[in-house]
């Protein structure tokens, strides 16, 4: 009997819930179970993990598998299970290192030949991971969302092969910079605008200030008519 535990998360509005991937090797026929509320994308994962590790040189473990994707009343979808759900698999199979997993969060979807393809709505997920102070594994294609973090302990994922090397501690991943280049250090003006410049428009300005103290989400729209085609 093996078990793993990998931490994710969960995409929910401009929320990013911690999500715990438990996985459980067992004996007795092959099998691979996804329990958790899983959504139609999810359980897809099945078939992309097992391929994904066959491909990268992995071994598939040809036991009971029950991957419990929990909390079990928070639903979950799309593909970003997919990169922590084949990690689980490969630490209950001790494949990998289950100490390298401390402290540390994945997300990423996995195409059959085991590279990491990137997911949407990650950036919940960043700030969330830098306020827990965890390490962060992300697809190598949402850089540009860790760069708005700014987030330093945010690695980046080309392919499951260099993830393991990186989990086994002989090889690097790709590092976020402590201070991207495109980040303008100048000084900020002392003469910013405040809402009392604003003349008029009391109805949005009561909109903004009741959405910034609830703190809401806001959606601007222009009802400014399109312009006439020549």
């Amino acid at each position: 009997m093996a078990i793993a535990c990998v931490f994710t998360r969960a995409s929910c509005g401009v929320e990013a819930p911690k999500v715990t991937v438990e996985v459980h090797l067992s004996n007795g026929l092959p099998a691979f179970n996804l329990v958790g509320l899983p959504e139609a994308s999810v359980k897809e994962a099945k078939e992309r993990v097992r391929s994904a590790l066959i491909n990268a040189g992995f071994e598939f473990p040809q036991r009971r598998i029950t991957v419990n994707l929990a909390p079990a009343d928070l639903p979950k979808q799309g593909g970003r299970y997919d990169l922590p759900i084949a990690i689980g698999i490969l630490a209950a199979s001790n494949q990998v290192p289950t100490k390298a997993l401390h402290q540390c969060e994945f997300v990423g979807e996995l195409a059959l030949s085991g590279q990491v393809r990137p997911c949407t709505g990650l950036l919940p997920a960043i700030i969330a991971a830098r306020n827990d102070q965890h390490h962060f594994f992300m697809p190598i294609d949402n850089r540009h969302e860790a760069e708005l973090v700014g987030y330093h302990h945010s690695y980046f994922v080309a392919h499951l092969q260099n993830l393991a090397a990186f989990l086994h501690g002989q090889a690097q991943l790709p590092l976020l910079d402590t201070q991207p280049e495109w980040i303008d250090e100048s000084p900020v003006a002392d003469n910013l605008l405040c809402m009392s410049d604003v003349i008029g428009q009391y109805q949005a300005k009561q909109g903004l200030e009741i959405a910034a103290a609830g703190n809401h989400n806001l959606l601007f729209l222009d009802h400014q008519a399109p312009e006439k085609a020549c």
